[in-house]
């Protein structure tokens, strides 16, 4: 026997299938925010783009030094093989 899913129910699981982050919406389920709440809203949102922009040029400043790294490593030991090499011979 399947339960009977009641009128909140099913507005909670359509609020739940269209909105997984769970931001509020205006409209169909929830009055209209007022001004100052999504002003607040847009600024702690704009917070954490900036964040994420910040983290993201430290990752690719990483990333980068990473790779000058590795092709001075490269240099060093195909420069260490030349001159093994001319050793022997």
């Amino acid at each position: 026997m399947a339960d009977d899913f009641g009128s909140k129910d099913l507005m909670d699981f359509f609020q739940k299938m269209w909105n997984p982050t769970s931001f509020p919406i205006p409209g169909m389920f929830q009055p209209t925010m007022n001004v100052e709440d999504v002003e607040k809203k847009i600024a702690e949102l704009q917070s954490v783009e900036n964040w994420l922009k910040m983290n993201l040029s430290f990752l690719q400043m990483t990333i980068k030094t990473l790779q000058m790294q590795k092709s001075a490593l490269d240099a060093i030991h195909e420069s260490a093989k030349a001159a093994s090499g001319n050793d022997a011979a």
